[in-house]
C-alpha cells in the first residue's frame, strides 16, 4: 500500500483459499485426543500437588493446635493444684469425647 500517483489506495488482496480440506477428519480426533489425555494428567498433577498440600497445611494446624493446648495447660497448672487440672483434663477429654 503506497500513496504514489497512479498506483491503487487499497492494498492487493490475495484469494480467498479455505483450508478446511487440508486436514483430514483422523488426525484432527486423533490431535484433540492426544490434546485431552495431556490436560487430564496435567490436572491430575495438579490435583495431587493440591491434596499434598492440604495434608502438609493439616498437620501444620493440628500440631499448632496440640502446642497450644499444652501450653494452655501449663498456664493452668502454674495457677492451680496439679491434681485438680489432671481432674480438668479427664472431664474436658471425656466431654469431647462425647461431642464427637
Amino acid at each position: 500500500m503506497s500513496l504514489l500517483p497512479g498506483k491503487n489506495w487499497h492494498p492487493t488482496r490475495a484469494a480467498f483459499r479455505p483450508t478446511t480440506g487440508s486436514v483430514s477428519f483422523a488426525r484432527r480426533t486423533a490431535e484433540t485426543a492426544a490434546l485431552k489425555a495431556t490436560k487430564a494428567k496435567i490436572q491430575e498433577m495438579k490435583d495431587e500437588k493440591e491434596a499434598e498440600r492440604q495434608r502438609r497445611m493439616t498437620a501444620l494446624k493440628e500440631k499448632r493446635a496440640a502446642k497450644e493446648e499444652r501450653e494452655r495447660w501449663a498456664r493452668m497448672e502454674e495457677k492451680m493444684h496439679k491434681k485438680r487440672v489432671e481432674r480438668l483434663r479427664r472431664r474436658e477429654k471425656r466431654n469431647k469425647m462425647l461431642a464427637s
